[in-house]
């Protein structure tokens, strides 16, 4: 197999292991919180997705808004600990893990604040309905863009440069 064809296949593959790692930590996050307020009704696969289904009847709009925060906080978790140990994690000998890895921990640092700061209203608002219930929507955008832009310089900056750096000495 050839070496470019080897890296497109590691680059698909980590896209994918970081789409699988993303709706496992979200939607196992708000799963989590449904269990926790005794409020769980199901889980349902929606095209690309997963979604947690919740008597919403049964809850408080407090309980609603820490039911839907809980996935952003979850994949800002992550995010962080994968960021932290991403100088071991770049010393990984197989460079399918190294890749899979490297999209995991953009994913969980960009997607959730790139979306409730610019993008959910274009896609019916999923966990923004719930959060703006805690705080204001306008206040939550703005902590949600600044938490996108600080997020996104650690990933240029931090975790680029270090997994770059490592497949470049790898290749």
């Amino acid at each position: 197999m050839t070496e470019l064809r080897e890296k497109t296949i590691r680059q698909y593959m980590g896209i994918l292991a970081a789409a699988l790692s993303y709706i496992v930590v979200h939607e196992g996050a708000h799963l989590l919180a449904a269990v926790c307020f005794g409020v769980f009704r199901g889980i349902h696969v929606l095209g690309l997705g997963v979604q947690v289904d919740v008597y919403r009847e049964l809850m408080t709009d407090d309980q609603l808004g820490y039911f839907c925060m809980a996935g952003p906080a979850a994949t800002e978790c992550a995010a962080l600990v994968l960021t932290f140990f991403r100088k071991r994690n770049v010393r990984i000998k197989s460079l399918m893990l190294k890749a899979a890895l490297y999209y995991i921990t953009l994913a969980m640092l960009l997607v959730d604040p790139l979306y409730l700061s610019l993008l959910y209203g274009f896609f019916g608002g999923g966990d923004m309905n719930g959060i703006r219930l805690l705080i204001p929507e306008g206040a939550a955008r703005v902590f949600f863009g600044l938490l996108c832009a600080v997020n996104a310089m650690i990933s240029w900056k931090l975790v680029f440069r270090d997994y770059q750096l490592s497949f470049q000495k790898q290749d």
